[in-house]
């Protein structure tokens, strides 16, 4: 769960799952929407990656992300068990 909260610290990565919640896009694509280097860029997708948050598909020379819906979950439930706990 910490490798989540970690990815999910950063705001370009929380943009990054937020264009994905449309659908699939390519590493260009999304690299193309931020005003930052391509290899800061994999950093994040990476982050992301490590987290369970996104999921990477090679077609050709074209890497595809998609978001890990299940994983998303996971830490929604999470927080909303870590809310309703604290709040009690």
């Amino acid at each position: 769960m910490s490798d989540i909260f970690k990815a999910l610290g950063h705001p370009v990565r929380r943009q990054v799952l937020k264009k994905l919640r449309d659908g699939p896009m390519s590493a260009g694509d999304l690299a193309g929407a931020f005003p930052v280097s391509k290899p800061t860029m994999s950093g994040h997708f990476a982050a992301l990656k490590e987290a369970g948050l996104i999921l990477a598909e090679r077609h050709g020379t074209t890497i595809r992300y998609r978001l890990n819906a299940g994983a998303a979950e996971e830490a929604i439930a999470l927080l909303m068990d870590l809310i309703g706990k604290d709040s009690a």
